[in-house]
């Protein structure tokens, strides 16, 4: 038997579907499992249980169920729960879908092959306390698969040079909307993106009151492909050309226009994540995001402009000088999230680059 190691567990894998290069997300979901407190935790799609193993382990979570439909993953499942006596592990053979139905638990996760869209009705019906999503669709997401975006997530999404974030906020606009029918409402701890997928970690509220609420940050954004100009929309008005060079424009959505991100939760699971790697990075790189929605690249900017990129540093700088709020982030290398009007970016964008090229 080839046995592997993974933070506090030891597993195997054969013949189970195991990724390695998702340590950092398996990293972040223990470090905020152990912030959240959470007692009671599904893995709704658990393969060879690592990510349920690793939860019980490490963030010590009383009650943990791996689950997954398939019985070789399940018997996986077992050999894994044995293999590390965690013995307030359950290991279930079952229909997700089915299992959310017939149980309530304080934190639902779903990381499925491919998108969560068929899970989210039963998971807003299970979850109490705490939801998290990997989507690992991200073409129809972002928009390069246009009609089997909208087919999936009853949403329109448009391929622009943000279309990491549009992805992330096109699958919280879905959630916002089957939690609401299930009279619940959620609040972002931690959105993302990294490599081929996104992954968001929500607090759940219920009540009819709380619902509405978060439907009200539901809206559109309207893209300027010309010029790159955006701006977002609460309800379904569209005023069908670009403010700043009066250009065609495209409308996405609905989608979430909320904050993705609380700040203080990631604080506090940067606490209890160890290591100086990718996941850190990443989180540290989320707490300090502007509440923007949507960013500007860099490079589709400066390529616009016809000049040479200069560090992005730098353009940040000249933003804050001028008061607006500018940061990195996480969804881009070369994106910008600011406040800021399209106008004020490229002047910033080009002092910056004057000054690279003295």
């Amino acid at each position: 038997m080839n046995l592997l190691q993974e933070g506090a567990i030891t597993f195997e894998a054969r013949d189970v579907f195991y990724n390695p290069r998702m340590k950092p997300n398996r990293d972040i979901c223990v470090s905020m499992a152990k912030t959240l407190n959470i007692s009671d935790y599904l893995d709704a799609q658990a393969a060879s249980g690592i990510r349920g193993l690793r939860v019980t382990k490490e963030a010590e979570v009383e009650k943990v169920t791996l689950n997954d439909i398939s019985p070789q993953a399940y018997q996986c499942i077992v050999r894994n729960i044995a293999l590390n006596g965690a013995t307030n592990c359950l290991a279930v053979c079952c229909n997700a879908n089915v299992l959310m139905h017939m149980n309530y638990f304080q934190a639902v996760d779903l990381d499925p092959f491919g998108s969560p869209s068929p899970f989210l009705a039963a998971a807003a019906r299970s979850v109490q306390s705490y939801l998290f999503i990997t989507a690992t669709d991200t073409a129809p997401l972002c928009g390069a698969h246009l009609k089997s975006g909208i087919r999936t997530y009853l949403a329109f999404p448009v391929k622009t040079n943000y279309h990491k974030e549009m992805g992330a906020r096109i699958l919280l606009g879905l959630v916002a909307r089957e939690l609401a029918r299930q009279d619940k409402g959620m609040y972002p701890l931690l959105t993302y993106a990294m490599e081929h997928y996104v992954r968001t970690y929500l607090r759940i509220e219920r009540g009819a009151k709380v619902a509405d609420k978060c439907l009200d940050y539901l809206g559109y954004v309207e893209h300027c492909q010309s010029c790159g100009c955006f701006k977002t929309l609460r309800g379904i008005q569209s005023e069908g050309s670009c403010m700043i060079c009066g250009s065609n424009t495209s409308l996405a959505g609905p989608l979430w226009l909320g904050r993705i991100h609380e700040p203080y939760v990631i604080g506090e699971s940067l606490e209890h994540l160890p290591g100086n790697g990718r996941a850190r990075k990443l989180l540290e790189t989320c707490a300090s995001e502007a509440e923007a929605p949507f960013y500007y690249d860099h490079h589709s900017i400066c390529a616009r402009l016809r000049i040479t990129p200069s560090r992005i540093d730098r353009v940040i700088d000249l933003l804050r000088e001028q008061g607006w709020k500018a940061t990195r982030t996480n969804f881009s290398g070369i994106g910008i999230k600011t406040d800021a009007t399209i106008r004020d970016v490229e002047t910033a964008v080009s002092i910056a680059s004057s000054s690279y090229n003295l």
